[in-house]
């Protein structure tokens, strides 16, 4: 099943460590299988208050995703981005193409 890496992205001093973690990042993603769905991007906000960016990265599964994170490359480029990023990272699931809304109520 499909899992995602999503990145809420609320503080960026953009800088030499940002533009050096971006063009580092690309290579880790492609022995993992990962692309991005979403990367920032104009928002037009229908309800409530986004602030920030968020980035969407799919691998085929949660064992890729893992694995991309932890990766000697990836553990390489990420205090740059630590270093001047504030938000939350974490890992999500998909679901299934014929998930419907009431599927979480079992």
């Amino acid at each position: 099943m499909t899992c995602f890496a999503v990145g809420h992205l609320r503080e960026v001093e953009m800088g030499p460590e940002i533009v050096a973690y971006l063009e580092g990042i690309d290579a880790t993603l492609a022995p993992y299988e990962g692309r991005y769905l979403i990367h920032g991007g104009e928002k037009h906000m229908l309800e409530g208050a986004f602030k920030g960016d968020l980035i969407v990265i799919a691998f085929p599964d949660r064992k890729q995703a893992e694995a991309w994170y932890r990766s000697p490359a990836y553990q390489k480029v990420l205090p740059k981005r630590l270093a001047r990023a504030r938000g939350e990272v974490f890992l999500i699931d998909g679901v299934d193409a014929d998930h419907k809304a009431t599927d979480v109520l079992k």
